[in-house]
């Protein structure tokens, strides 16, 4: 492994590790605060007692979160020191402004967290509202980012330096609207069935509590509501990949030559050598028709750009395709559920419907890593889009193998603890407490 990819292998595990925790903190305030709503709107005190029951995961995943966070600003000006001399006054702002969102949902976390002897349930309600709105709002900044890399704007280049730079226009960079829609919907769709996999694995256990209900209703709900906005914001995003992005579309779609009438290639292996793909599915027409809204329109193929300046599809493609694929695993899970959850009036116990269920937990966050690694991978071999390589962008200093394989095993180690820690039974006192109110 040569420095480059251990740099490339060190900012990938790094990214890995802190979307899951990310997401989950940008999910589970919602989940607060529609849990704390209903407590006050309808004066059951499961409600409230189902929201204080994450508190403990809220706040684990938060503190994680920060320090994985921190850990990758400081990669990205020892790893990529000449992209930090090159984008920091275009993403500058967009970093500053997250880290304002970020004490915002911090302070109104503790509130909440330790204002239960102290507060009202409307101020303790009022209290989710802030972290909702904050964490959002610290996951649109720091796409800004992400999305300026993809469509870079807001400078001139005069002789090889950028100059006339104007942050805001970079901040609202052409690719930052729909990454950071999709985004977030796609952090509400994770973290809604990962949430719903833990209740349904709790009744297929036995415990069959009014509390593990209502939390599995109201995870399954979110995410279920989620979905479909994630998917059709997802379609906005490969319309903006078609007109603003088109070699990572065509990286994306596995598709080679440029053509008119191009179909959709689902599945298969790209085979770059020979310009095709084995064993997938087409569907005549359908690129054309989803990329320009005209079945017999033009799509440019991976041979329109010059050769060594696109992504590879063997990379891209696959995870394309398990992103899409996860969504109707989840769809049909959450369908079903709700089918027998109106046909039977209450929760389904139904094992079938629950290991369904417990089936597509993890896909949410399948779909959300599938699609940051088509974002990043799709953008190859460029750290800024058009203006410079990754590889040219890469620190000169050698010894990052090391480094790599060291901060593997930390994140491993971290990710075993965190889970032992949410995981943990609980308590007699809370258990007599669930048998009681079941």
């Amino acid at each position: 492994m040569d420095d480059l990819l251990a740099a490339r292998a060190l900012m990938g595990v790094s990214l890995a590790f802190h979307i899951v925790y990310a997401t989950i903190g940008i999910g589970l305030p919602l989940l607060l605060m529609l849990a704390e709503g209903l407590a006050l709107k309808t004066g059951d005190e499961e409600w409230h007692e189902v929201a204080r029951r994450w508190i403990r995961p809220a706040a684990v995943l938060f503190a994680i979160g920060a320090v994985s966070g921190t850990i990758l600003s400081f990669e990205l000006g020892l790893l990529w020191p000449k992209f930090m001399v090159f984008a920091g006054p275009m993403i500058g702002l967009a970093f500053s402004m997250e880290g304002f969102a970020f004490f915002t949902e911090a302070i109104f976390l503790a509130l909440y967290s330790y204002g239960e002897q102290r507060l009202s349930r409307r101020a303790q309600f009022l209290c989710t509202v802030p972290m909702v709105v904050a964490s959002a709002i610290s996951a649109v900044f720091v796409i800004s980012a992400n999305g300026w890399m993809n469509t870079p704007s807001g400078f001139r280049m005069v002789n090889g330096v950028a100059s006339d730079i104007r942050p805001l226009v970079a901040f609202a960079n052409q690719a930052w609207p729909h990454q950071a829609v999709h985004g977030t919907f796609a952090a509400y769709v994770a973290t809604g069935f990962a949430m719903a996999g833990f209740y349904a694995a709790d009744l297929l256990r036995g415990r069959k509590t009014t509390q593990v209900k209502k939390a599995l209703t109201l995870s399954l709900a979110v995410g279920t509501l989620a979905l479909p906005l994630m998917l059709v914001s997802g379609d906005w995003a490969a319309e903006a990949l078609a007109e603003h992005q088109k070699a990572k579309l065509a990286a994306a779609e596995a598709h080679f030559k440029t053509m008119a009438a191009a179909p959709l290639v689902i599945g298969g292996w790209p085979d770059p050598e020979t310009g095709t793909v084995r064993y997938a599915i087409k569907i005549p027409k359908l690129l054309s028709y989803l990329a320009n809204g005209d079945a017999n329109s033009v799509v440019q193929g991976l041979d329109a750009f010059p050769q060594g300046s696109t992504p590879d599809p063997r990379i891209v493609h696959p995870f394309f395709d398990l992103m899409v694929g996860s969504s109707f695993v989840m769809a049909v899970a959450s369908g079903w559920f709700w089918w027998l959850r109106w046909r039977e009036k209450e929760v389904t116990l139904k094992r079938g419907a629950l290991i369904l269920v417990l089936i597509a937990a993890p896909f949410g966050m399948i779909a959300l890593e599938s699609g940051w690694m088509v974002t990043e991978f799709g953008r190859q071999p460029w750290i800024i889009q058009g203006y410079l390589r990754t590889s040219e962008a890469v620190t000169p200093n050698g010894g990052l193998l090391l480094i790599f394989a060291t901060f593997l095993l930390v994140y491993l180690a971290l990710s075993v603890g965190i889970l032992r820690l949410l995981l943990r039974p609980q308590g007699r006192g809370e258990e007599e407490e669930e048998v009681l109110h079941g």
